[in-house]
């Protein structure tokens, strides 16, 4: 059975957005952003500025999960907890 999604609002490049992911998701973000010093707000701005960058066609749910996933495998490969 799927996780139930949570939506949280935010503002990202001077714009107020809402994104729906699981909790862990969001767990995994907040893990991340205090890792590197930056507020989620800041975290999510990024990957958002990265993902039209690339490719605008990917929802920001979407490139967050993804985001995720990419930093997890890196810190797996390194060895990381």
């Amino acid at each position: 059975m799927a996780k139930a999604r949570n939506k949280r609002s935010l503002t990202i490049a001077r714009h107020r957005t809402s994104v729906s992911l699981e909790e862990p998701f969001w767990d995994a973000l907040t893990g991340i952003a205090r890792e590197q010093g930056k507020s989620i707000a800041g975290l999510v701005g990024e990957i958002d500025r990265n993902r039209t960058d690339r490719d605008g066609g990917t929802s920001l749910s979407a490139a967050l999960r993804l985001y995720v996933l990419e930093h997890m495998k890196s810190r797996q490969a390194k060895g990381s907890p």
